[in-house]
């Protein structure tokens, strides 16, 4: 499968989503700071919830791909499956020898299913028979989990994003979160869908600056916009951008967006989202005060200039548009501006030019949106919105139509 994703509003053809699954279950009060979540969902209702959002894609004949499927074929390969065990307790720093082999043996007797289950819904403490007697393995066994839940997984924009023909491997900013990205690595090496295409990768694992994809927007066939923020370093932007224009892409402009690195808006797409083709929904409070950056490719050395005009000008200049309307989440309202940006107001999938996906529950925005113009496909959210993210947030795109 060739990947195809040159704007943010093309016809979505293919799209990767993960279910949510027992993960959210190993959520407990005390962890929820260190898992990134605010509140524990209900998970019958937040699967549900996330079967309605897959379902009204396939009615409109996109084809939904499931991480879990995915990963669950490639690790049918006896030789990949220990590889990725191995490069999975790494990434959980499991740096005892002794409590290491232990996993790995636990580990390597599922089956692949099984295995991508176990891992994702973490490895709890009293799991394993512990043989060994080392201190280590002694003082490890009290602790609840060796192998921590991988809550945040239904995010799905997050750890990989597809740019152009390639992809944006991320280097994700908590390490909690850093697991996430192993699995699509895997899958994108190791899937038959995949393995042998020719697949640019813009980021990867290995780079030492934090980037995450709720930070990129793919705003046209020649503009990207990436976020500067409390997930994404602007070192990994620089990097991001000398491979975009090193490459055989056809982007002219990385548009970089400086968001306060504040729990509201964590990533670009939590205050800001494309819905047509001069229509944006943004944070109400943001949308005057937001500093922008452009960065293009000048003999080989990136150009750097501050953009002195409002957003809305910036994005006309470099869309080469007439008008752009920018619909504010929550309106005028501060109250509401406050309350549904906080349940994601801003955060919403353009699933074609023009229609839009959305949380029912923020009903002051998706009224505004209609009188934009834009049809709203909403879809229930009263678990699902627990985690701090909305549609475009669960979301990842494979292959968009060009407009």
């Amino acid at each position: 499968m060739k990947l195809h994703v040159y704007s943010e509003i093309g016809k979505l053809k293919t799209v990767l989503l993960h279910r949510p699954g027992k993960e959210l279950e190993n959520l407990t009060p005390s962890s929820l700071e260190d898992l990134l979540f605010d509140d524990i969902p209900y998970l019958p209702v937040a699967q549900s919830e996330h079967d309605v959002m897959a379902s009204v894609l396939k009615s409109k004949e996109i084809q939904v791909l499931y991480v879990e499927d995915l990963i669950s074929n490639v690790l049918k390969d006896e030789d990949v499956k220990a590889q990725f065990i191995k490069d999975m307790l790494i990434f959980n720093n499991i740096n005892s020898p002794d409590l290491n082999q232990n996993l790995k043996d636990f580990l390597l007797k599922l089956d692949a299913r099984a295995l991508f289950e176990k891992i994702t819904c973490g490895v709890r403490s009293n799991e394993i028979d512990l043989q060994n007697t080392s201190l280590s393995m002694r003082i490890r066994k009290e602790f609840p989990f060796f192998m921590r839940p991988m809550v945040n997984l239904y995010f799905q924009r997050d750890p990989v994003a597809t740019v152009g023909s390639g992809i944006s491997v991320n280097r994700m900013s908590t390490g909690i979160r850093r697991r996430e990205t192993l699995l699509m690595d895997y899958v994108y090496r190791y899937h038959p869908l995949f393995k042998d295409e020719e697949i640019p990768k813009y980021y990867s694992l290995s780079d030492p600056f934090f980037m995450e994809g709720g930070d990129i927007l793919v705003l046209s066939p020649k503009v990207i916009a990436v976020g500067i923020s409390q997930r994404t370093e602007p070192e990994a932007v620089e990097l991001f951008a000398r491979r975009i224009f090193s490459s055989k892409e056809s982007f002219e402009t990385i548009l970089t967006f400086v968001i306060p690195p504040m729990r509201a808006f964590m990533h670009l797409d939590t205050i800001f989202t494309m819905m047509d083709y001069d229509k944006f929904v943004i944070h109400a409070k943001l949308a005057d005060d937001l500093e922008i950056f452009s960065i293009k490719n000048e003999k080989g050395k990136l150009k750097i200039d501050q953009e002195q005009r409002k957003i809305q000008n910036v994005l006309k200049n470099y869309l080469k548009l007439d008008a752009v309307e920018l619909v504010k989440c929550g309106g005028d309202d501060l109250i509401a501006q406050d309350r549904e940006q906080w349940s994601d107001g801003s955060n919403v999938l353009a699933i074609c030019p023009g229609t839009v996906v959305t949380y029912s529950r923020n009903y002051v925005t998706n009224a505004l949106i209609r009188k934009s113009g834009v049809e709203v496909i909403e879809i229930p959210s009263s678990e699902l919105s627990r985690g701090r993210g909305g549609p475009r947030c669960m979301t990842m795109p494979i292959v968009r139509e060009d407009f």
